[in-house]
């Protein structure tokens, strides 16, 4: 088996894969509609049969089509052999631990595709692969058959990890042989195999497996030769067979087609919900004038025309039992009036006279947080409103005071929402350097302009 041979099996798989579920029965759409449900959808594993196991024999090649035959230019192909125990966990789905053993072989007699020989010390090599075991997801592709009862061809795809054993030997260009291990003790790799393949149902309990799978090993060592610079791989062709284990009657998991199951227990179930429907159709036709008759509310105040008494009420009116308008409660508003004391105005008063930021700038310094925090309580206990006025001195950017004396005023305000006071109940307004309190000439003036005024209401 060389490359090309490898590459047009798996064509094959690929071309053959709309094809693989064919009918073993019909189904019959009288017979569904007139018998009773007999088949029932899908209720767990625990109705088939989800344990099998499986031997198979075949071709193990130090090669993949993905990737080349590692690090010499001609390979063989080897007897291989296996086995393996799989879990059905769904239809579509199964965990399954593979054994594959034999041996893998590859010399350099013919050249690579670019015409130039390859320099290496090796003439050939033989890597004994006493073991290989992994732990393999298998996904079903094709159970679900919406023209077909039942399948006896599927395609499955496969991938995993696990570990593989293996002892290169080598051959120099002048015939002396080379144990690359050195020892006789096994590598040990870790592998990823991906793989796929069509399976066959013989019978209840046999089926026929044909599948192909590719091993990418973590390593270059798997020929002996570390050259580099991709790692190893070998692929394994084999056929076998699978044999389910279970009770006997039950059906095989993987061969479950969940499409087929629904449609007959629907089926069934419509015919016999019509059946129902005519004859309750029939026996109830006096019955089902009267539930009319009782439930029909004309006005849609919510009771029916046969108990309302007071039949034509506008939409939206609130009735009682009998239909007839509810009397609508008159609420009166109370207006609470908030008084504004000597002690309110002197938390006010004491807040300002604490209020300083950086120089500048609109950040408050942390002194004056305590007399803040003051009014921030105030507010909420009376739910007053507060009107922040921020003012600067005559020094600098006419324009950039204004910003920072509306800035100041914000982050007064923004401190008062972070300590829970109602944003609505807040103005923040900057007014620059327009409403001097006090002359710009003195430092002392100037200080007094600085500032942000506090009015509640």
């Amino acid at each position: 088996m060389n490359k090309s041979m490898q590459w047009r099996a798996v064509c094959l798989l690929l071309a053959i894969s709309p094809m693989i579920s064919q009918a073993q029965d019909q189904p019959s759409t009288t017979s569904a509609v007139s018998a009773t449900p007999s088949v029932q959808l899908f209720r767990g594993p625990s109705d088939y049969k989800t344990w099998s196991i499986g031997v198979n024999g075949g071709v193990l090649a130090p090669v993949v089509p993905t990737g080349g035959s590692n690090d010499f230019t001609k390979w063989k192909g080897s007897f291989g052999y296996g086995g393996y125990v799989k879990y059905q966990i769904l239809h579509f789905l199964a965990l399954r631990a593979d054994y594959v053993g034999g041996k893998l072989q590859a010399d350099n007699s013919k050249n690579l595709g670019n015409g130039a020989p390859l320099v290496s010390p090796y003439k050939s090599y033989e890597t004994k692969l006493p073991w290989s075991a992994s732990l393999n997801a298998v996904f079903n592709i094709t159970t679900v058959n919406w023209l077909f009862r039942k399948n006896f061809v599927s395609l499955y795809a496969s991938v995993g990890g696990g570990l593989a054993g293996y002892k290169p030997t080598l051959e120099l260009n002048n015939g002396t042989k080379v144990d690359y291990t050195k020892d006789n003790k096994a590598i040990k790799e870790l592998i990823i195999p991906v793989g796929a393949g069509l399976k066959f149902k013989l019978s209840d309990i046999i089926n026929l497996d044909l599948g192909y799978t590719m091993n990418y090993v973590d390593g270059d060592n798997l020929d002996g030769y570390e050259h580099g610079p991709n790692k190893d791989k070998y692929s394994y062709g084999y056929a076998g067979l699978e044999f389910a284990l279970g009770k006997k009657g039950k059906q095989q998991l993987q061969w479950h087609n969940p499409a087929s199951t629904m449609y007959d227990e629907l089926v069934a179930q419509k015919a016999t919900l019509a059946a129902a429907l005519d004859a309750a159709n029939q026996n109830n036709a006096r019955l089902t004038a009267d539930v009319d008759k009782l439930t029909k509310d004309s006005d849609g105040d919510g009771v029916s025309d046969f108990f309302d008494k007071c039949p034509g009420t506008p939409a939206n009116t609130k009735v009682d039992g009998s239909g007839c308008p509810l009397p609508v409660p008159v609420v009166e508003k109370k207006e609470e009036k908030i008084v504004i004391t000597e002690e309110d105005n002197r938390i006010v008063k004491e807040a300002i006279q604490n209020l300083e930021f950086d120089f500048a700038k609109a950040s408050i310094k942390a002194h004056s947080y305590p007399a803040l925090d003051r009014v921030a309580e105030l507010l909420k206990r009376k739910n007053l409103n507060l009107k922040l006025s921020g003012h600067t001195d005559n020094v600098g950017n006419k324009t950039r005071n204004l910003a920072l004396s509306r800035e100041r005023a914000e982050a007064v305000k923004t401190y008062l929402v972070e300590k829970g006071v109602n944003a609505s109940k807040i103005e923040a307004v900057g007014y620059g350097m327009s409403q001097p309190i006090a002359s710009n000439k003195t430092a002392a003036g100037r200080q007094k302009n600085r500032r942000v005024e506090f009015t509640i209401f």
